[in-house]
């Protein structure tokens, strides 16, 4: 959404402009952090590999640090997804749909998608209750479990407020299809995605024959 774009909207859309960036700074966070865990895990891999390998001497509880690390980066991030419309779709049938009617079954498939993310929500903090009630850890070096277990629920209820955003935002367009978009993954088409990829080539061809040219320079 461009500042012209943004000066244009109305107090309710401007309020509702705010809110979706200032939960998308907190969605970017949460992806920075899973994104970081993904980097711990890689450099604890290496250690791992290392330290078996030429010393002997791995690290205890690996597997079970994984475990845990895998709940951080695999839920922490899918709110930040869906913002940017990164999550699999399949667009055969409302591909085919224009307008207010395409935002109309945008509308009925969020409404599918909450009920789902609800229900998942709800047994998500049920398992959380019951290794908090149980005390339940790890096979390996004991590392308690509820906190992993919590971080399922809390990132559904992320992945929620982001849908209720979303949804939002397709009532909007359906009200008005020629409203500015707010709210909503913006889908590239598969024309677009191929165009990206032929300017990002041929950018990158152009940058070899600069590189070339430079060496021949060089030499000369």
């Amino acid at each position: 959404m461009t500042t012209e774009n943004a000066e244009a909207l109305s107090a309710g859309d401007q309020r509702f402009a705010a809110i979706d960036e200032k939960y998308f700074k907190l969605e970017s966070l949460c992806n920075t952090a899973a994104g970081l865990c993904i980097m711990g895990v890689m450099f604890l891999g290496v250690v791992q590999v290392v330290g078996r390998s030429i010393f002997n001497y791995p690290v205890r509880g690996y597997v079970d640090i994984v475990e845990i690390a895998m709940t951080i980066f695999a839920f922490l991030g899918i709110s930040y997804c869906q913002k940017l419309g990164g999550h699999i779709r399949m667009e055969i049938i409302i591909g085919r749909f224009k307008g207010r009617s395409f935002f109309l079954t945008e509308i009925f498939g969020t409404l599918i998608v909450i009920f789902i993310v609800a229900i998942l929500m709800i047994y998500g903090w049920e398992h959380f209750m019951r290794a908090w009630t149980i005390g339940d850890s790890t096979m390996d070096i004991d590392v308690v479990l509820w906190p992993s277990k919590l971080l399922v629920p809390f990132a559904f209820a992320m992945l929620l407020v982001r849908l209720t955003i979303q949804l939002v935002g397709f009532i909007r367009l359906a009200v008005n299809p020629h409203a500015v978009h707010i709210g909503i993954p913006e889908i590239a088409t598969v024309e677009e995605i191929a165009q990206h990829e032929i300017d990002a080539g041929l950018a990158g061809e152009e940058e070899k024959v600069d590189i070339v040219h430079g060496a021949k320079v060089g030499a000369e």
